[in-house]
């Protein structure tokens, strides 16, 4: 293994520097260091690994892919050693196996907590990426990987009036670690996508009061989450190899397969009987019911009709069940979520739902929240806004690459890469589930294993090569970004034009589709073409 040295202005020197402590950063620290003998470090902003996990710990955390394919599985062992409880594990489990994951293979020892980059600069005489942290250090590497997640950047609106809020207010993807008590509070939750989802019945279970202020309803179908019996955990560990096959087979990385079905061609009857059986089955597997759901407007016009049925049938109060029931867009065009009780918590004496479609939020005054048509009274404000996803990550950074271009100005009119790994004009540097790449539509562990795994390969054979440097074409560019939103353009996802995927939900932010939706298998297909090609698109040197 290749020894860290220090340089005359007592930068830390290294082969390789990875950004970022999640299931990404831990994996791609363990290829470089292990696999390959780098010297290399993590750099981690939190007190500890986790990544998304470590700072979304609010009230009902919950992972909406099943545990059984949540996780590693580049190692077999590993894959026995470790035991879910749970279908759909929580935050504080996933904690705990990313812990397990870190001690197991001792890859703290170099990681670098409590520490946040906010300048990288592309040094083209010496081919070297000079890192600067909040600090003040500065790390200087042949190879700088961002491991930073796609939603990792906390998006809180510029309410008017926020700091003249005399309670407390928090933002889910911040939450304190010593938890938020809501007992005998009255609470106002912001947003009702997949955080607030998760929340809202845990945060009504203890809140004298809880006012959910939606502006864009949303499906949601039940997760069933429940314990795992043991015979279903030693399934998991005699069927390991089978379980990653299936990951690797299917579009979005999960372990189960989309029906070869069509809803436009099932009968109405036995459509609604499908669909009845995957509701109460539950899950995302809900979208797997017909294979056109996702293509074929008037097919998801039968699972959007269906879900919003479920709302009106749960939700007692007619008014509210309409508010909750009006969608505006195609079932999963957005992130889907899944929940447990979500519709039901509305039922409660203490939950209020206010429509700020109709009556938009003017202001947060010191008393609570005042909209066009009332003010709200709160002791505590939860914002569950999301994220300034998959871009937000990378451009907080400053990274600047040659020239001193900004990558900020680069991506002036949305993300622009090859194939989501890499930028023209940033030699050396890799992006683990980038735009451009499945990412968020994808279970990210398979994602970010792929992802992995091909730079870790890139970057071996760069030295059995004696290649110094790698850097995505402009042209290769070019064709990627216009494949993207081509390959978007034939799903239904862009319907849903206030969608996070188009960075819709950032006042600002340029309305350009994000992620790769071809689907995982065809991108590894991809990637692995373009190796076979001798790095196709590629410019190495």
């Amino acid at each position: 293994m290749t020894t860290m040295m220090t340089d005359i202005t007592g930068a830390t020197e290294l082969d390789a520097l990875v950004v970022g402590a999640g299931f990404a950063g831990l994996y791609q620290l363990l290829c470089l260091r292990d696999r390959l003998g780098l010297s290399v470090k993590a750099l981690e902003a939190g007190a500890g690994v986790g990544g998304t996990w470590y700072w979304n710990r609010y009230p009902g955390a919950r992972c909406d892919s099943e545990s059984h394919v949540y996780w590693y599985t580049f190692s077999p062992e590993l894959m026995r050693e470790w035991e879910w409880s749970e279908r759909y594990p929580g935050q504080p489990e996933i904690m705990r196996y990313l812990n397990f994951v870190a001690d197991r293979f001792d890859l703290k020892r170099d990681i670098q907590f409590n520490t946040r980059v906010v300048a990288a600069e592309y040094d083209e005489a010496a081919n070297r990426w000079r890192v600067r942290t909040e600090a003040g250090e500065t790390f200087v590497a042949k190879f700088l990987i961002t491991a930073v997640g796609c939603l990792s950047t906390a998006n809180v609106p510029k309410f008017e009036g926020l700091e003249s809020f005399a309670g407390d207010w928090y933002h889910t993807g911040q939450w304190p670690h010593e938890g938020v008590d809501f007992t005998g509070k009255r609470v106002g939750m912001i947003g009702t996508g997949s955080t607030g989802i998760q929340a809202a019945p845990v945060i009504a279970a203890s809140a004298e009061h809880l006012t959910v202020f939606q502006r864009t309803a949303n499906y949601s179908v039940p997760a069933r989450n429940a314990p795992l019996t043991s015979e279903f955990q030693g399934y998991i560990k005699e069927n390991a190899a089978g379980i990653r096959a299936v990951t690797r087979e299917t579009l979005n990385g999960m372990g189960f397969r989309i029906e070869e079905r069509l809803a436009v061609e099932t009968p109405a009857e036995e459509r609604e009987a499908i669909y009845e059986a995957a509701w109460e089955r539950g899950g995302l597997q809900f979208r797997a019911a017909f294979k056109d759901m996702m293509v074929d407007k008037a097919a998801n016009d039968t699972a959007a009709d269906f879900v919003k049925r479920k709302i009106r049938s749960i939700v007692k109060d007619p008014r509210t069940a309409a508010i909750l029931s009006d969608i505006d867009h195609p079932y999963a065009a957005k992130r889907p979520p899944i929940d447990t009780n979500y519709f039901e918590t509305y039922n409660r004496a203490n939950v209020t739902l206010v429509d700020v479609k109709a009556a938009p939020i003017q202001r947060i005054t010191p008393a609570g929240v005042c909209t066009t048509e009332a003010e709200y009274p709160l002791d505590i404000i939860v914002f569950a806004t999301g994220f300034d996803a998959m871009t937000g990550p990378m451009l907080r950074m400053n990274i600047r690459g040659r020239d001193g271009v900004a990558l900020q100005d680069v991506w002036d009119a949305g993300p622009r890469n090859y194939l989501g790994l890499q930028i023209a004009g940033f030699p050396n540097l890799f992006t683990i589930t980038g735009p451009g790449s499945p990412s968020v539509l994808c279970n990210m562990p398979v994602a970010i294993e792929q992802h992995a795994d091909w730079i870790t390969d890139c970057i071996a054979h760069m030295r059995t090569k004696g290649l110094e440097r790698i850097e995505a074409r402009p042209e290769a560019v070019e064709k990627w970004v216009a494949e993207v939103n081509d390959v978007a353009g034939k799903t239904l996802l862009p319907l849903a034009t206030h969608s996070w995927y188009l960075g819709a939900n950032i006042p600002g932010k340029p309305r350009v589709f994000m992620p790769y939706a071809g689907g995982m298998v065809r991108y590894r297909e991809i990637c692995q073409d373009v190796v076979a090609r001798g790095y196709e698109g590629f410019a190495l040197a």
